[in-house]
C-alpha cells in the first residue's frame, strides 16, 4: 500500500506566497495530488493524535497551526523538501502508530527524513518502531523536562513511552540521552536507572551554561524528540504542561541547528504543542522556527565523519595511566567537530560498527588530556563491551 492512502492534505488557507518563502517552494499534497518524492531529503508529516496524552488533548491540532507561520519563513536553498500532509487518526492510538510506523518506515528507506508536527510524544514509540526495517540499533535523544518512563510497563501513554522502548523485544535501542531535564519534576530512581543502563542525562542548568555540549548529543542521535514543555512557559506557553522555567526558545532553535548538520540524525519530532493554550500563535511560530533552523542546518550537512576520508582529518592518542587506556580522537578539518574512538568486541563488529565513533567535543580531548575519562567514552565502553 502507497504511504498516500495513510495521509490526507494540511487544511491550509490557500494564499500566495514570496518566491523567497517556503510556502513556494515545498512540494505539497494538495487536492488529491501527492508529490513525486523523487530527490526529496526531508519530508513534513502532522500526526494529529492526542488520546493517549496526559491531559493536553487539543495537541492533535498543532499540525496546521505550525505549518501556518512555517510557510511564511525564508526558504532554505539546494535542498527539495517535501509536505505530505497529515496521517489519518486510526481507530485506536494503536491503529494510529501502526499508520506512523508504516508510513515512517518507508520514508526511512528511501533516505528521506521525516519530520514529524505532532500531536502527544507518545508518538515517538511509533517512530522507534520503523526503525525495526532497518535493521540497527539507534539512538534517541529527547529533550523533556522530566523522564517519561511511567510507572506500568502495561500502559502506553505521552508519560510513559520510553519505558516502552527500553522494554521492546526488538531491542533496537543502543543508548538514550535525555537533554534539559528538570531535577525538581524527576524522581531520583528514574534518573539513577537511566544511568545503570549507561544512558546519558544533561539537566537544564548544565545544558543553559554549555549549549554547545548538546551538539555531541544530538550528533550522536538517529531520532530526536521535543517536548514543547522543556521550554520555559514564557517563550512557548501552548502547553497544559508547561512551568516557568526550561530553554529559552533561541538556545532550543540552536539545539535544532545542530540537530540539522547531524550526518546521523534521520528523523526528528516536535510534540505537546496545544493550541488551545496559545497566545497570538506565539509557540506555534517558534516550533516553526525550531523546524527552519533544522532544516538550515540539513542544507549544510558536509557528510562528516572519520570512517569517510582520513585526509580529511587530525588524528589524537591520549595515553591514560589509570585506568590503562589510549584513547583515540579525530579533529574534522571542515568543521572543527571531534569523535573519540571506542574498541569493541570483533564478533559484534556488525551490530555496533557504527557505534563506536563517539561524537564529542573539545572538553572531552582536553580531559583525556588531564589524565581523567571522559564520561562519554565510558559509557559507551560499557554498552560495547
Amino acid at each position: 500500500m502507497e504511504i498516500k492512502s495513510y495521509l490526507t492534505p494540511a487544511e491550509i488557507e490557500a494564499e500566495s506566497f514570496e518566491n523567497y518563502q517556503w510556502g513556494s517552494h515545498l512540494k505539497r499534497f494538495t487536492n488529491g495530488n501527492f508529490p513525486d518524492l523523487d530527490g526529496v531529503k526531508a519530508a513534513i508529516i502532522g500526526i494529529g493524535e492526542s488520546r493517549n496524552s496526559l491531559g493536553n488533548d487539543g495537541c492533535a491540532n498543532a499540525p496546521d497551526k505550525v505549518r501556518e507561520f512555517f510557510y511564511k519563513l525564508s526558504a532554505t536553498t539546494g535542498i527539495s523538501i517535501a509536505d505530505i500532509g497529515n496521517l489519518i487518526p486510526g481507530h485506536t492510538p494503536k491503529d494510529t502508530y501502526i499508520a506512523v510506523e508504516y508510513v515512517c518506515s518507508e520514508l526511512l528507506e528511501k533516505k528521506i527524513v521525516p519530520i514529524i508536527i505532532g500531536g502527544s510524544q507518545d508518538l515517538t514509540y511509533a517512530n522507534y518502531l520503523a526503525y525495526q526495517r532497518l535493521q540497527q540499533t539507534i539512538n534517541l535523544v529527547c529533550i523533556d523536562r522530566k523522564v517519561d518512563l511511567g510507572v506500568s510497563e502495561d500502559t502506553i501513554d505521552a508519560g510513559s513511552y520510553l519505558s516502552n522502548i527500553i522494554q521492546h523485544s526488538s531491542a533496537l535501542l543502543f543508548n538514550l540521552s535525555l537533554i534539559a531535564y528538570q531535577s525538581h519534576f524527576v524522581n531520583t530512581e528514574e534518573i539513577e536507572t537511566l544511568q545503570k543502563m549507561y544512558f546519558d542525562t544533561y539537566r537544564l542548568g548544565f545544558i543553559q551554561t554549555k549549549i554547545e555540549e548538546a551538539e555531541p548529543v544530538v550528533r550522536n542521535a538517529d531520532i530526536l524528540s521535543i517536548d514543547i514543555s522543556a521550554i520555559r512557559q514564557s517563550d512557548a506557553p501552548a502547553c497544559a504542561n508547561t512551568t516557568p522555567n526550561g530553554l529559552y526558545g533561541e538556545e532550543l532553535c540552536q539545539i535544532m541547528r545542530y540537530a540539522g548538520m547531524s550526518d546521523k540524525l534521520s528523523s526528528v519530532g516536535i510534540y505537546e504543542l496545544n493550541p488551545n493554550f496559545d497566545n497570538r500563535g506565539q509557540t506555534a511560530h517558534l516550533a516553526a522556527q525550531m523546524m527552519w533552523y533544522f532544516l538550515e542546518g540539513f542544507a549544510n550537512r558536509k557528510d562528516d565523519f572519520p570512517l569517510v576520508s582520513s585526509k580529511d582529518y587530525m588524528k589524537y592518542i591520549v595515553a591514560l595511566k589509570a585506568p590503562e587506556h589510549e584513547i583515540v580522537f579525530y579533529k574534522s578539518l571542515k568543521t572543527d567537530r571531534w569523535w573519540m574512538e571506542v574498541p569493541f568486541k570483533v564478533d559484534d563488529k556488525s551490530k555496533f560498527e557504527r557505534h563506536h565513533l563517539v561524537p564529542c567535543s573539545y572538553d572531552d580531548y582536553l580531559l583525556a588530556c588531564a589524565e581523567e575519562m571522559p564520561d562519554r567514552w565510558w559509557q559507551a565502553y560499557q554498552k560495547l563491551n
